[in-house]
Order: C-alpha cells, then sequence, then structure tokens
C-alpha cells in the first residue's frame, strides 16, 4: 500500500512565556524566562518553589459561547489543551465548527469531521486538594478514613460530574467535540514522550488513509501540591535557585542540578499533503519519520546511562525517513537540566549519530519554559518548526558552561541565524522508559 505524505500545516502553544507560538518564540529569542515563584498555591515548605505558569488564560476566549458551561467540568489540562488546538486550527486556517461558532472563520465548516482526528497526549491530573477537603472531613470514622464513611457521606461533598475533571482522555475528548472531529480519536499517557508518541500515531493514521486532518500534541500542569511532591520526592528538582528563579534550569550546562516544574500544552495540525495543496496552506514541515522504543533499564531510580533505547528510537526513524546522520540540521533535545538524564541522552545522540552529534546544532528550551510533561515535546517540536520557517534557532537559557562530557552543540546565549533541512526531535518519559523520536524535512515539490 503506497503510503501518503503527512505535513505540519498549524502550530499552537501555550505555554509560561505566553500563548500562542509566535509569543513563546519571539520570548525565546530574546532570552527571557517563564519561570518564576509559584502562585497557584503557596509553596512555602517545599524544597522546590518556582514554576512556569502560563498567564492569563480564559477559557471563555477559545471555546463557542454555548459550550462556556462545560468550563466547571475542566481540570487545568482540559483549558490547556482546548487552547492550544484553538491556536492550532486557527494557525492552519482550517474552518472548524469552533472556528466558525466562535467568529474566527466564515462559514461553511472546510473539513469533513468523518476524517478529522485528535491524539492529544496527557499526564497525571491531580485532583483538586480544596475539593477533596470537604470529602475526606466526612469520611473518617474512630479518627481514621473509612471506606463506608466515604460511601455513605464523604462522596456526597463532591457535584456528580466531579470525575469527569481529572481523566487523562477528556483533553482529546473536550478537543473532539468543540472542533466536531468525529474521526479516530485517542489518548497517550507516557510522561513525556506523550506528545511525540501521539504525533507518531496521527501522522502513522493520516498515512495508511485512515484520517485527512490530524490534531495532535500533548498538554499537562504539574503545578499543584501533589504535582509538586511527587518531583521533590523523586529528587529530580533544581532546589538552588528558589530566590533566582530564571536561573533554577541549567540543560546540558555543568552545573546543572535538576529540573523544573511547568505547565502548558503544544498541538499541531497534521494533514495528508494533497489537501493541505488543494487548499494553498502554508506548509511547514514535513514529517518523514518516527519510531519509539521502550527502555528496560531501572528508570525508576536512574536512566540507561548509555541511552541505548533513545538511540535504537532515532536509528529507526531515521531509516524510515531514508537519512544519514550528516543530513540532519537540527537536533530538537529534551534536556531537563537533571544531571544523569542529560548525560544519558547525549550519549545516546552520539551512539546514533555519531560523529555528527558534537557538531549539529542543538535546541533546548527548559531552561526557559521548564517540564511540562505531556506536552512539552510538541511544543518543543512546533518550536522547531517555527525555527524551520524563520532561519533562527533560539537559545538554551542558562547553558552558560556546556558540559563536555556530553559534548553537544547546544545554541545558547545567541540565537543561531542557519538554513534549517532536517529536525531531529526527541523525548524520553521520566518514568516509565518510553522513547520517541521524529524527523521533519522541509517540505519540497
Amino acid at each position: 500500500m503506497t503510503q501518503r505524505r503527512v505535513v505540519v500545516t498549524g502550530l499552537g502553544a501555550v505555554g509560561p512565556l505566553g500563548i500562542g507560538l509566535p509569543t513563546t518564540f519571539d520570548a525565546l529569542l530574546q532570552g527571557r524566562s517563564g519561570i518564576a515563584r509559584i502562585q497557584a498555591f503557596d509553596p512555602a515548605g517545599f524544597d522546590a518553589q518556582i514554576a512556569g505558569q502560563v498567564p492569563d488564560l480564559k477559557i471563555r476566549d477559545f471555546v463557542p459561547r454555548s459550550y462556556r458551561k462545560s468550563a466547571k467540568v475542566m481540570a487545568r489540562e482540559i483549558t490547556l489543551a482546548i487552547a492550544a488546538a484553538f491556536e492550532a486550527v486557527k494557525d492552519a486556517g482550517i474552518k472548524t465548527r469552533c472556528m466558525v461558532e466562535c467568529g474566527v472563520a466564515q462559514p461553511p465548516v472546510d473539513v469533513d469531521p468523518t476524517r478529522f482526528g485528535v491524539n492529544i497526549g496527557a499526564g497525571l491530573i491531580c485532583a483538586d486538594l480544596t475539593e477533596l477537603a470537604g470529602a475526606l472531613a466526612a469520611s473518617v470514622e474512630n479518627e481514621a478514613f473509612s471506606y463506608k464513611e466515604w460511601g455513605r457521606n464523604g462522596i456526597n461533598n463532591l457535584t456528580p460530574l466531579w470525575l469527569l475533571k481529572y481523566l487523562p482522555n477528556m483533553l482529546a475528548c473536550h478537543v473532539t467535540i468543540v472542533h466536531d472531529a468525529q474521526g479516530p480519536a485517542n489518548t497517550i499517557t507516557c510522561g513525556e514522550a506523550s506528545s511525540h508518541l501521539s504525533i507518531g500515531e496521527a501522522f502513522r493514521t493520516i498515512a495508511r488513509g485512515g484520517l485527512d486532518v490530524g490534531i495532535a500534541g500533548g498538554a499537562e500542569s504539574k503545578i499543584s501540591p501533589m504535582g509538586l511532591i511527587r518531583q521533590s520526592l523523586l529528587g529530580r528538582l533544581a532546589t538552588d535557585c528558589n530566590d533566582r528563579p530564571e536561573q533554577a534550569c541549567r540543560p546540558f550546562d555543568s552545573e546543572r542540578t535538576g529540573m523544573v516544574i511547568s505547565e502548558g500544552g503544544g498541538l499541531l495540525i497534521l494533514e495528508e499533503l494533497q489537501r493541505a495543496r488543494s487548499r494553498d496552506a502554508y506548509i511547514y514541515a514535513e514529517l518523514v519519520g518516527f519510531a519509539s522504543a521502550n527502555d528496560t533499564h531501572d528508570w525508576n531510580t536512574a536512566p540507561d546511562p548509555q541511552g541505548q533505547a533513545l538511540a535504537l528510537a532515532i536509528r529507526k526513524a531515521l531509516a524510515e525517513a531514508s537519512l544519514q546522520p550528516d543530513q540532519i540540521d537540527l537536533v530538537v533535545a529534551t534536556g531537563n537540566g537533571l544531571p544523569d538524564h542529560d548525560l544519558s541522552e547525549a550519549r545516546a545522540l552520539h551512539a546514533a549519530l555519531g560523529e555528527h552529534a558534537a557538531r549539529v546544532p542543538v535546541m533546548a528550551t527548559k531552561g526557559a519554559l521548564g517540564n511540562n510533561g505531556a506536552g512539552s515535546g510538541a511544543i518543543d517540536l512546533a518550536l522547531a518548526c517555527q525555527a524551520m520557517r524563520r532561519g533562527v534557532v533560539p537559545p538554551s537559557r542558562n547553558t552558560g558552561s556546556p558540559d563536555p562530557k556530553c559534548a553537544m552543540n547546544v545554541v545558547a546565549r545567541q540565537p543561531l541565524e542557519t538554513g534549517i533541512n532536517t529536525i531531529l526531535s526527541v523525548s524520553y518519559a521520566l518514568g516509565g522508559g518510553q522513547n520517541a523520536a521524529l524527523l521533519l524535512r522541509r517540505w519540497q515539490q
């Protein structure tokens, strides 16, 4: 069966540097940081008290008036996904039901809803502690939590639709409803690899003829007491910069000490090539390779020192795209700022790309954006598409003294103006062992 070609025609991003991909990209070029002291709750008492927080996000700006009441059953992650999807669809110039009803596009709708799908990566959505407090207080018997009292009294303190706020599949659910995407939809929950895996699945579905258009990527917010304490207990957070948050995360730097939690979402519009051309859409890039691999190392305590699974995913993606390592013009790295993980990722790139790994420019964004889990990979991929379009790579913030053990050409201090024809983007889950690689190539007729 002949595989159809798949291109990227829309980019949507919501993150701590603003709403909309151009806003985030320009802020990165200017060297700005989105990391600050946590405002969503009082972080006093936590070892790490900083995060990347999305400013001024109002759900009413991204859904039709008739759908605004549904915001009552939307966790933060859902609103991030809806906003990123709106931005991506608007950027692609596709007339979905949402865009018409919001007045962004004139009718009629120009996409077949039965050939329109959604794949969104999601993380663990932490319940609101304020909501749970009353229910738990009513579930005590003999000074201990009682399941019997929970069923009899405690659960009555929660609304009937309470659980719908916290199911990971609800990100894709709300996006499909708002945009009337009736084709295949799926949710992938594989930590930081979720975005890449979701984009890869949409890529495969369009290539084999199951869809014509797909919204794909991920969104997550790690900014909650439970989200913060989980990462703290795992020893992943930078705790030495609470008084200077913008300097905390240092990807691939010799002085890196850990990561910073964040929130945000990135969604891309993937489209079958001929459909995109028929409507004269701007094509950011063509997806030409995707692969995943699983790490069987004891990743709960530390990554595989050699990054073998990530290297395998890269090799498989290169083979599918019929590309040689020295044809890669830009590597988009995960770069969490964790000492062992950054070194493992660097070794994976060296194993897969050989000598070219030390020369090829590397883009790393976590120093300015932090790690928001399931959405990080898609935000990075969207930024990479913008870098290809503009011919400039934003610098990595806080990579002032690159680690010689990593031996990579991380773009730092100043933006790099360069022609980009082929991009390798990689991602791996901090917990779970999933690894993924995507390859983008400048579209040529």
